[in-house]
C-alpha cells in the first residue's frame, strides 16, 4: 500500500486550493463534482463535501482541488483538510469507483506526431475533429472547462497546450526529450479520442453564443485598416502558421506608428524562429499588401 503525503498548493484563483499527493490518484481521468449528489462514485469527494465550506471538488492525476464558499479563508482550514485527505488515503479509502463501461464500442482514431520549427513543441494530428474553435492553455488553471487538457497537464513535462481543429500542440519543459515522451503522449491522445471522452465542456465560456456575438461586435468596431489586416492574416498567414502547430491573432493596430501587434499561440509562441517569421514573412507581406500603412509587426508573446 502506498504511503501518501499531501502538500497544499495555491492556484491563481484564491477560492481554489490544490492538495497534491506524492502518488497518482487517478489513471489519466479527471472528475469534477459540484455537490455531494454528483459525487456518488467518489467516497473521497463525498467526505470533503461534508465540510460546510467546500463548494466544488476536482480529482485528477496526483491532486485533489477544492473550491470554497466565502465563509472561510483557505489559510485557516487548508492544513486540516490536507491532514484529513492524507489520513483517508493512508487508511485505504476509495478515491473513485470506476464505472463499468460495458460493451461500448471504441471509434478507431489515428494520431501521428509531427515536429515543428519550435524544438520545445510537438504537433499531434488526428484524423478526426478535436475542437470547433482553437484554444490555448498556458497552465492547468486555464483548463477548467477542458477535461482533456487537464489530464494532459498531469504529465509533469507538459508546459503549455494549444488545441486546433484536428491537432494538439504540446509545449514541453526542457527536462524531457521528445524521444522519451512522444509515444506516451500519442497513445494517451489516441485512447482519449477513441473513448469519446469530453474534450471541451459544453458550458465553456468561449463556446457560448454571447461570446461569439461579442467577438463579431469587436471586429465590427475595428477601423477599416485593422479589418483589412485581420482579413490578410486570416487568408494568407494563419494557414501557414497552423501547419507549424501554431496560430496568430490580431491584437491591435497603431495608426500613428503604423505598428501591427499580434499574438502568437501554440508552437509559434516562444519559437526561436518566430522573430524571423515576423520580420521576413508577415511584416513584408503586410507592407506589400498595405502599402505605407504598415511599417512594423510586433509579437506580444512570440
Amino acid at each position: 500500500m502506498s504511503n501518501y503525503t499531501i502538500t497544499v498548493s495555491e492556484t491563481s484563483n484564491p477560492a481554489i486550493v490544490k492538495f497534491e499527493a506524492n502518488h497518482f490518484l487517478t489513471k489519466h481521468t479527471s472528475y469534477e463534482y459540484n455537490n455531494i449528489d454528483e459525487a456518488q462514485n467518489s467516497p473521497l469527494a463525498q467526505q470533503l463535501f461534508y465540510l460546510p465550506f467546500v463548494k466544488k471538488v476536482y480529482i485528477s492525476g496526483n491532486f485533489v482541488a477544492a473550491e470554497r464558499f466565502n465563509i472561510v479563508n483557505w489559510p485557516d482550514v487548508q492544513d486540516e483538510v490536507a491532514q484529513q485527505i492524507e489520513k483517508y488515503l493512508n487508511d485505504g479509502g476509495t478515491i473513485v469507483q470506476e464505472a463499468i463501461q460495458g460493451s461500448k464500442k471504441k471509434i478507431p482514431v489515428t494520431v501521428y506526431a509531427e515536429s515543428t520549427p519550435n524544438p520545445a513543441a510537438m504537433k499531434f494530428v488526428a484524423n478526426k475533429k478535436i475542437v470547433v474553435k482553437n484554444i490555448e492553455f498556458k497552465s492547468i488553471d486555464d483548463a477548467k472547462y477542458a477535461p482533456m487538457a487537464t489530464e494532459l497537464f498531469s504529465f509533469p513535462f507538459v508546459k503549455e497546450l494549444y488545441f486546433d481543429e484536428n491537432y494538439i500542440s504540446v509545449i514541453k519543459y526542457d527536462v524531457a526529450n521528445w524521444d522519451e515522451v512522444t509515444i506516451p503522449l500519442r497513445e494517451f491522445i489516441k485512447n482519449y479520442l477513441e473513448d469519446g471522452k469530453t474534450i471541451i465542456a459544453e458550458d465553456a465560456p468561449d463556446l457560448q453564443p454571447e461570446k461569439q456575438v461579442e467577438q463579431k461586435k469587436q471586429f465590427d468596431n475595428l477601423s477599416d485598416t485593422s479589418k483589412q489586416i485581420v482579413e490578410i492574416l486570416d487568408e494568407y498567414v494563419r494557414p501557414a502558421v497552423a501547419s507549424d502547430g501554431g496560430n496568430i491573432e490580431f491584437q491591435e493596430y497603431d495608426e500613428a506608428s503604423k505598428t501591427v501587434k499580434v499574438v502568437l499561440q501554440g508552437a509559434c509562441s516562444g519559437c526561436p524562429s518566430s522573430t524571423f517569421t515576423l520580420k521576413n514573412g508577415i511584416e513584408n507581406m503586410l507592407k506589400q499588401m498595405m502599402g505605407d500603412k504598415v511599417q512594423t509587426v510586433e509579437a506580444i508573446n512570440g
